[in-house]
């Protein structure tokens, strides 16, 4: 079992019926859950894929034994049931969500799913059991999951770094109190990274803030020319949202500008304000403002608090709709793009045109294609509709989709032409 990581240590038929997550890995060894990955592509395991935020509403309303989530989010999406119902495989049978009429409205209803045990960490604990996040980067769901748990009858296990004398803790730094706790581990080091990528950066735990003019500018390559077209679509005052991927490189952006602090750069795992992470250490921000529990940072998201979401694009439709969640099968999940999407007062789609090998240049202020990418991602029918263009067009959201060699709207009847880059021949 060498190198196992997370939740893969479950992964054996027999053991794990059903996995309700709002994203799943790659299937890369780098990623965790490569071996559950495995057995949701080969239909060993009932897959089911909810968004992120949703999945919060569940734990908060499973703690108040509330039955189920009653939302507005995911309708016209692949989590519609009148669409694949959140299911990822053929596996995925039994619904999870179903269509209400209330108040005159039509809604989705996400019934709780009962927690037996929950799995969460920490930073320190006491002898009594209070935890403390102090050097982990963000919160997450960690307080409402406890109480999920305790809500239904479940056991609560909580790995930290250290285990410390009862008083030790200033009782607001508690973030999952001990009466919720049933056993502390200590964890290793090398099981206790702080991201994805990273054991421990106190820029991220907010001990320490660093000069934005010391991080490393992007180079002049696709990624960036679709970064700095977006980043026309900000505004001072503006609160945003950062998607992962390609959006990534609005927060270089936006650093080399010097312009972070003229706008609010947010991320769905609770970080507000300051320069948001890229790569293995996403969802983690340098010199962040305030940190909230990742529930919290929903609720505000789809309230309609995000000016402008800047999102990935893996593939579009003449419709509209945008893809990231599957593709040939082959599951990604959605997490936090549908709340965002559906509810952000304006989204900004970010991604190159072909993918696949796609090589650039820029000759004289010129875009020039050396090598097409083998893959299209503007095709007539997306796989799968994360984003539904017809939604969207319906409630008047207005879209754009940035690409390295042109822009395009979402208008009434679909897809627009707006911008093309210099240098690009429209046929």
């Amino acid at each position: 079992m060498y190198g196992v990581k997370g939740m893969d240590w479950i992964a054996q038929d027999g053991l794990l019926a059903r996995v309700l997550a709002g994203s799943y890995p790659s299937g890369s060894s780098n990623l965790p859950m490569p071996e559950i990955w495995k057995m949701i592509v080969e239909d060993r395991v009932a897959a089911y894929n909810v968004p992120s935020g949703i999945l919060f509403d569940m734990h908060r309303e499973a703690a108040a034994k509330r039955p189920g989530v009653l939302t507005k989010v995911g309708l016209d999406t692949f989590v519609d049931p009148r669409h694949q119902g959140c299911a990822m495989n053929d596996a995925a049978s039994d619904p999870v969500v179903r269509i209400e009429q209330f108040d005159g409205e039509e809604w989705l209803y996400y019934r709780n799913p009962k927690v037996d045990v929950a799995l969460l960490r920490g930073s320190v604990a006491d002898e009594n059991g209070n935890v403390s996040m102090a050097r982990e980067g963000v919160l997450l769901e960690s307080l409402s999951i406890a109480q999920a748990a305790r809500a239904s009858g479940g056991i609560v296990i909580v790995q930290v770094e250290h285990i410390v004398k009862n008083g030790t803790l200033h009782p607001k730094d508690v973030k999952i109190p001990g009466i919720l706790v049933d056993y502390l581990l200590i964890g290793r080091p090398e099981n206790h990274l702080q991201t994805m990528g990273t054991y421990f950066n106190p820029v991220y735990a907010g001990d320490i803030k660093v000069p934005t003019r010391a991080m490393q500018a992007l180079p002049l390559d696709e990624r960036k020319i679709i970064a700095r077209r977006a980043a026309m679509e900000l505004k001072p005052g503006a609160v945003v949202n950062l998607g992962i991927g390609m959006p990534e490189g609005l927060a270089s952006i936006a650093a080399e500008e010097k312009i972070e602090h003229l706008m609010a750069l947010t991320l769905e795992t609770g970080p507000i304000g300051g320069v948001p992470a890229s790569g293995l250490d996403f969802g983690h921000a340098s010199n962040a403002e305030a940190t909230v529990e990742q529930p919290a940072q929903f609720d505000f998201y789809d309230g309609g608090g995000i000016d402008v979401a800047f999102l990935g694009l893996a593939q579009t439709d003449c419709h509209g709709n945008v893809n990231v969640s599957k593709f040939s099968g082959r599951p990604v999940g959605c997490g936090g793009f549908i709340n965002i999407t559906q509810n952000a007062k304006k989204v900004v789609f970010c991604g190159t045109f072909t993918a696949g090998g796609l090589e650039i240049a820029v000759e004289g202020g010129r875009l020039k294609i050396v090598k097409e990418g083998k893959s299209r991602k503007f095709i007539e029918h997306v796989e799968q509709i994360t984003f539904s263009g017809h939604y969207a067009a319906g409630v008047g959201q207005p879209v754009l989709y940035v690409t390295e060699r042109a822009v395009f709207g979402l208008g009434a009847e679909g897809m627009e032409l707006l911008e093309v880059a210099p240098g690009i021949d429209i046929e």
